[in-house]
């Protein structure tokens, strides 16, 4: 099981995460939604380390890595937020489509920030993403 087919599971549960969240948003804050979602990752992700890694030390870890880690769940929770605000107010069919622009920020960011090397299949799948999302957000 390579990267590929790693990335295709989180496409499809990231998918069915719409559509769960999508319905549990219903008829309460979006915040508040969100808080729970974070609470299940949360206990799930620490179950997870626990069963295959009883080992593990939080001390090996740099401070580097903690930073990076700490921006990266910044992120994440900031976009979580901003996700159930918008499934709240939108159709989850078309939230979906516009939430996955990040792929096209993450291109573009990979480049920038890591100095990735983009090939044309970057730009060419980047500017197809970025069509499909505006052809589907579109009213």
């Amino acid at each position: 099981m390579n990267w590929f087919f790693w990335a295709l599971l989180s496409a499809f549960f990231a998918g069915l995460t719409a559509i769960l969240a999508k319905k549990g948003v219903a008829g309460i804050d979006s915040n508040l939604a969100t808080a729970i979602r974070t609470t299940v990752v949360l206990v799930f992700s620490w179950a997870i380390v626990l069963a295959t890694n009883p080992r593990f030390s939080l001390a090996a870890i740099s401070r580097r890595a903690w930073l990076f880690l700490t921006l990266s769940g910044l992120a994440t929770g900031l976009s979580w937020l901003c996700y159930f605000r918008a499934l709240q107010l939108g159709k989850a069919s078309r939230v979906a489509p516009v939430d996955k622009l990040s792929v096209v920020f993450a291109i573009a960011l990979a480049a920038l920030v890591l100095h990735e090397k983009l090939g044309w299949q970057h730009w060419v799948g980047g500017s197809l993403i970025v069509i499909g999302a505006l052809i589907i957000a579109w009213k």
